[in-house]
């Protein structure tokens, strides 16, 4: 099969740039494929971080891509469907995240379309977490002019059926994200993030929003014992000085690890090694890469009952679904989670069922319901 994919890879980096790399290695093992990449993904001032690229140092893979999209300049996208089609695609693989890429993304998609290639969204989520308006419009028009829809949660199927009743959709899990590496020792992760040793250790990963509850944990971490810490590690889009100002407030100084940047590859190992349980105190959600990163390092999660968060954990099981939005339900959870001396046998069930959420399998199903459309 000759697969388009027409979304963000390496120079950008992210969980979706991630994503989108190891799933394209899957691709290119049984079919030929040619990825398409922005040239401008976002316009500086609409970028909330430091830098919208990987840096010299990261291990990120350096899929092959050209880039061709500038999402503000209707020149590049007429230039990008014309390169696309002159490649003749069976079908068209295009990702949506935000409301923001509708306009150039639908109108590719559209314009392939017309040749006979099938257009296939693969969505995060339907729905933005901050709804602006003019959302809706924007939506409509990406999702009309595709033949059909991967979604990764219940949630998103949901969504998807709120602006498209009928349509031809597949619900496959988000895959583990097993380029990372290995777990490492926990005293040699914790020695070269200068952790303390014995804290019973709480990790908040990823970018920093407000969406994702980052204070509610803060709060609840008064309620419990002196030796559990966080550690907060990822970049914040957005203020991080209310955070601190929270965090001199409850006096957590001692008991709060700090890094407040975004994590190159190579380092999310120490990260994750390092911690005893990750904890997604989402406000909304519709899925988290980040959950997926703990199933590579068989590290127990522990999420708010928001989208299909509680999807990604068998509650229990892998970790533990919050019953509401508390911090004290945080706390009354985080100690039920170490009391009970859960991570044992948590961590083992995860290295069991991680088979199901393979990229061997996530692609092998996706070019199925290509060839079904």
């Amino acid at each position: 099969m000759k697969i388009g994919f027409l979304s963000v890879f390496y120079p950008y980096r992210g969980g979706i740039a991630q994503f989108n790399a190891n799933l394209f290695r899957q691709y290119e093992k049984e079919h030929q494929i040619i990825a398409w990449n922005f040239s401008r993904q976002y316009p500086g001032l609409l970028f909330p971080g430091k830098s919208q690229f990987v840096e010299e140092s990261d291990s990120a893979d350096a899929i092959p891509s050209r880039r061709t999209l500038d999402t503000v300049n209707p020149v590049t996208w007429l230039k990008t469907a014309a390169d696309i089609k002159n490649f003749k695609p069976d079908v068209l693989f295009t990702r949506f995240w935000m409301p923001f890429f509708s306009p150039s993304l639908g109108t590719v998609a559209a314009a392939v379309k017309k040749t006979g290639a099938k257009t296939i969204a693969l969505l995060d989520n339907v729905l933005p977490h901050e709804h602006r308006p003019g959302d809706d419009t924007l939506i409509r028009y990406y999702l009309r002019r595709h033949d059909g829809f991967i979604v990764m949660t219940r949630a998103v199927k949901n969504q998807l059926r709120q602006f498209v009743p009928q349509a031809r959709s597949l619900l496959k899990p988000h895959p583990i994200y097993s380029h990372f590496g290995e777990t490492i020792g926990k005293a040699k992760a914790r020695a070269a993030l200068s952790l303390p040793k014995s804290a019973r250790l709480i990790l908040f990963f990823g970018f920093i929003r407000q969406y994702k509850g980052l204070d509610l944990l803060i709060e609840s971490l008064p309620k419990l014992p002196q030796d559990y810490h966080l550690l907060i590690a990822g970049e914040c889009y957005g203020d991080y000085a209310h955070y601190v100002q929270q965090i001199d407030r409850l006096g957590l100084h001692s008991r709060v690890h700090q890094i407040i940047r975004y994590v190159d590859d190579a380092k999310v190992s120490l990260i994750f090694s390092a911690a005893d349980l990750c904890v997604l105190p989402y406000r909304s959600a519709t899925q988290s890469g980040i959950a997926q990163i703990a199933w590579n390092f068989n590290l127990p999660l522990l999420v708010t009952p928001v989208g299909g968060l509680a999807e990604m954990v068998e509650n229990g099981e892998t970790g533990l679904v919050l019953p509401d939005l508390h911090a004290q339900t945080l706390a009354e959870n985080i100690k039920y989670y170490f009391e009970n001396d859960l991570k044992k046998r948590f961590a083992e069930n995860m290295a069991e069922r991680r088979h199901r959420y393979s990229w061997q399998t996530f692609a092998e199903k996706t070019i199925e319901f290509a060839e079904s459309l």
